[in-house]
């Protein structure tokens, strides 16, 4: 009777030392503490119509290799969050751009804001997220807004007032400390996942 009265008072002094361990755990993973945000603009469009032109599709499959993992020097990023700009009737081209690495990596691509929500998007990430790499494909003429909301500088990243509407063979790696600050030493763009013929 005594022994099981004393696991029992003894399980009930652990758990707030349990419930306080299981927080911290939570409260280390959460947000954009040492996490990496990858930022692709949605593949090639057609003439006309909200899909893909048959190399955006070609860069699309192209993308369910490249990220998985994404290899950037002596690292490995393998996305655990897909995140794309909500459909439209002018484009369903963001979230067609990540369906086959969706597929590939059995993860499914949230679609929560608006594309030009990005202050919305940042601030989401910023306070419930558990992922340490986010891959998001959005629409060129807000990725700087996006890379902003973040704390970033588009055109310091990439050298450009803004972001060419030729181009969609660029990667945009954003990088946040234990704070969850942007570490714009450590950010960078990436052009490595090109297709033949790209001549960016």
């Amino acid at each position: 009777m005594m022994s099981t009265l004393h696991r029992l008072v003894m399980g009930l002094l652990a758990l707030p030392l349990f419930a306080g361990a299981l927080q911290a755990c939570a409260h280390d993973s959460a947000g954009l503490r040492n996490t990496t945000v990858l930022i692709v603009r949605h593949a090639e469009k057609p003439e006309q119509g909200s899909g893909l032109s048959p190399r955006g599709e070609e860069r699309a499959k192209a993308y369910a290799q490249y990220f998985d993992p994404l290899r950037l020097a002596d690292e490995q990023l393998l996305p655990q969050r897909l995140i794309a700009t909500r459909d439209s009737k002018e484009s369903a081209r963001p979230r067609l751009t990540l369906t086959p690495l969706s597929q590939r990596l059995n993860l499914p691509i949230e679609q929560p804001y608006d594309d030009q929500d990005v202050d919305k998007l940042a601030k989401s990430l910023g306070k419930d997220n558990q992922a340490r790499v986010v891959l998001i494909a959005w629409h060129h003429g807000k990725i700087y807004k996006l890379i902003k909301a973040f704390g970033g500088d588009g055109e310091k990243l990439t050298g450009q007032q803004s972001w060419p509407g030729s181009v969609y063979d660029w990667l945009i790696v954003l990088r946040f400390d234990d704070k969850g600050q942007l570490m714009e030493s450590r950010s960078q763009k990436v052009q490595e996942h090109l297709l033949p013929g790209d001549g960016n």
